[in-house]
């Protein structure tokens, strides 16, 4: 029997032909496996019928840990044949299928960490140990089939000892395109902030005591640069802070062992496991009782963003040093995409770093660490990106064509959608110039030729301003595409019913701010969906509050709280003793009261993050906001452990949950209560309200699902309650598991809607 079969799926990369190779030969066949340039493996077989049968069933019950099948073709061959034993055979660019892609970066194994720790093994202290089971893949590919030479690894040909292990059935790093060691692999050096080489024995264990003396150390990664410096000296964060004009924004950092970040944070089973998992994500940890490093870290917050080690070079930074852990931002100047070149390192670190630690490999697709938060056993994405990308969402639905999803304005995001697969992008950013949207642009371009996908309508959002519309506009001008212009929350509705593959929802959108429909400041929604038929509408909102000032209020949310109360409470001598928050104190303080008496505010907002930041104000927690959702980040510190005490019953008038009763007896009673209650007890005023408001819009339109989507699906005190609410009422609750459900995944919801719509 001669056949011909060919698997898609995550199978390149991975190990698979190596594999194939192994259990051909046990089952008596012969015949060859390849890549394909479609990203899928082509393999045909000669033997036995029983012993093809068994093949078939080890290729799905024995694949390695790594690979994802998701579907296999098999076609009998007529002619040929006489095959003398199994082989690896060169790859073929051949490219007729779409849907298959290469793996994301993988952490170091620990085979190689054991190696690596050896000092009779040849690849002792070699940082850039790697074998078939880990390493880089995402972040080297450039194009496919994935072959050392379609890699950045092309660069470094193999010695005779690698060479040997990459033959040899039997090895581990059998046919590992980025086998290397010490003698022909990268190499690794340091030098000065001005790019002078440091001579030095060990360039990696020296970056580390100087990180741990004080010094600033950017460190060349897998998918970008870091920046690392101490977590236990406040002096080289207040130099990072001042310099990189993040006052307030949280730094990640990576802890040397599960066992160091015990020490400092509370970590559970689940959070454990995300930590030590191949994909070695920042996980968000509450800190503990006796916390210890810098309050500079992440300033105002009751948990600090955690990761492990993911490559050997990381493990050995710690190996001089007995600190606990270093900050390991990602460097990139603010509103850019995060550094990956040497020359762009040098001159736009320079003046904020001490050292550079750089290697010789370079990085083909730039990719952020992802960050995730865990609500009881349920993981959230704040940040989906490496670990993850550019592994796909499996969807309910077969898309007829392939539709591009660009995202919004803020934590950008591309996707595309081919098949029954969405594929989304690694975190783009903050779209808000020629940089990051040329990363934008490369990104989408990158997984389109990684998934031999084909692009016929392009998502973007409503906002007519928005680079990304425009950018959508351009390209359905240029490439021929359908544009599809899709309404900020119903995006994110959609995202939430295709991950789950739910047909209808009514969805509880609630975020910072998304363009309506009417064109006004839509951002605490109640959305009813339905894909087929494609029907979403706007059922309920939050009360719609004055904006003064419009975006100066966002970042000032001072104003925000005096026009709530402005129109139930005398506020002027509360504003004026509280006038030093605002940039031009007295003088804008009394602008506000003139233009509230005057009632000329044009702009109104019904968003749920505002609201949070009028308390986070009320209550003195925070009074500008420095980075995305820090007043309502901070607001939800405040929160933790507290009690409900206002016991305010949420009012509803029509569809419309009213706020300003909440933010009134806030402000009534701030000297009343502990800060704590209180902070607690606007978080569940509102998800009481939106989880009853939402029901009866449920009952009301016979929908058994109800969803939480937006930015606001962070906060673990809303979903919690909100969550209980639902399922109490005997309804279905559903949040974000998959993808973020901030504006991370709106570009995956907006491709959804675009796929039923253009079809």
């Amino acid at each position: 029997m001669l056949l011909r079969i060919t698997v898609l799926g995550i199978v390149q990369g991975v190990g698979f032909r190596p594999f194939i190779y192994r259990i051909a030969v046990k089952n008596g066949l012969s015949g060859y496996v390849r890549n394909r340039g479609d990203s899928c493996v082509e393999i045909v077989v000669e033997g036995d019928e029983n012993n093809i049968r068994s093949f078939l069933r080890d290729i799905v019950e024995k694949k390695p840990p790594l690979a994802r099948i998701y579907e296999i073709i098999t076609t009998p061959i007529n002619e040929g044949g006489g095959y003398s034993g199994f082989r690896i055979v060169e790859s073929t660019e051949k490219a007729d299928l779409v849907g298959s892609v290469i793996p994301p970066d993988v952490a170091t194994c620990d085979e190689c960490l054991a190696e690596m720790r050896d000092p009779f093994n040849p690849r002792y202290n070699y940082f850039f140990i790697t074998c078939v089971n880990c390493g880089p893949r995402f972040t080297i590919i450039e194009r496919t089939p994935y072959d050392r030479e379609n890699t950045t690894m092309r660069e470094f040909p193999m010695c005779d000892f690698c060479r040997s292990e990459y033959i040899d059935q039997a090895n581990r790093r059998f046919h590992a395109q980025t086998i290397a060691c010490p003698r022909c692999g990268p190499k690794v050096y340091l030098t000065t902030s001005r790019g002078d080489v440091i001579d030095c024995n060990d360039p990696i264990r020296e970056a580390g005591k100087l990180i741990s003396e004080g010094y600033i150390v950017a460190v060349k990664g897998y998918g970008g640069f870091h920046i690392a410096a101490s977590t236990l000296l406040d002096k080289p964060l207040e130099r990072l802070r001042r310099a990189k004009h993040r006052r307030q924004k949280p730094f990640a950092i990576m802890a040397r062992s599960l066992e160091a970040v015990k020490t400092f944070a509370e970590v559970n089973r689940w959070e454990a496991e995300a930590l030590t998992s191949y994909t070695r994500p920042i996980v968000l940890l509450n800190k503990s009782e006796n916390y210890y490093l810098s309050e500079l870290i992440s300033p105002g917050l009751h948990n600090v963003g955690v990761m492990l080690p993911y490559t050997g070079l990381h493990y050995m930074l710690f190996d001089l040093v007995r600190d606990p852990a270093f900050v390991m931002t990602s460097a990139n100047p603010p509103n850019q995409p995060i550094i990956k070149d040497e020359n762009e390192a040098f001159a736009k670190l320079g003046d904020l770093v001490d050292y550079f630690l750089l290697h010789n490999r370079r990085i083909a697709n730039r990719c952020d660490d992802s960050v995730i938060r865990f609500h009881d056993d349920k993981k959230v994405f704040i940040r989906r990106s490496r670990g993850y990308v550019p592994e796909p969402i499996r969807l309910m639905f077969k898309a007829k064509k392939g539709v591009l999803g660009l995202g919004g304005e803020k934590n950008n995001t591309a996707c595309l959608v081919s098949g029954d697969k969405a594929f989304p992008s690694q975190h783009i950013g903050d779209v808000e110039n020629i940089e990051t949207l040329e990363f934008l642009r490369s990104a989408f371009e990158k997984l389109m030729h990684l998934t031999n996908s084909r692009v016929d309508v392009v998502a973007c959002d409503l906002h007519p301003k928005f680079a990304t519309t425009l950018l959508a506009k351009r390209l359905s001008e240029e490439r021929g595409w359908l544009m599809v212009r899709v309404q900020h929350h119903y995006a994110h509705a959609a995202a939430l019913m295709a991950e789950y593959g739910l047909n209808e929802i009514v969805a509880i959108c609630c975020d910072g701010y998304g363009y309506g429909e009417d064109g006004g400041a839509w951002g605490g929604e109640i959305i009813f969906g339905s894909l087929s038929p494609l029907e979403f509408k706007r059922l309920g909102h939050l009360e719609e509050q004055p904006l003064i000032g419009g975006d100066v209020a966002t970042r000032y949310p001072l104003r925000i709280a005096a026009s709530i109360l402005y129109k139930r409470v005398d506020i002027e001598d509360w504003l004026i003793e509280n006038s030093r928050h605002l940039p031009h104190g007295v003088t804008e303080a009394n602008l506000i009261l003139t233009q509230l008496r005057k009632g000329e505010i044009k702009i109104k907002t019904t968003s749920c993050g505002r609201i949070l930041d009028a308390a986070s104000a009320i209550l003195g927690i925070c009074y500008e906001r420095t980075y995305e959702g820090e007043p309502a980040m901070k607001l939800e510190s405040a929160a933790i452990c507290g009690v409900d005490v206002l016991k305010t019953k949420p009012i509803i008038n029509g569809r419309v949950l009213k706020t300003e009763e909440i933010i009134v007896s806030l402000f009534e009673t701030k000297d009343k209560f502990s800060r704590r209650d209180l902070a607690y007890s606007v978080h569940v005023y509102l998800a009481r309200g939106l989880a009853q408001l939402a029901v009866e819009l449920a009952e009301e339109n016979g929908v058994k699902n109800i969803g939480l989507t937006g930015g606001v699906a962070h906060n673990q005190i809303i979903v919690g309650e909100i969550c209980r609410i639902i399922e109490q009422s005997g309804l279905r609750f559903f949040t974000h598991e998959a993808l973020p459900p901030g504006d991370g995944g709106l570009s995956f919801g907006q491709a959804v809607i675009a796929s039923f719509k253009g079809s």
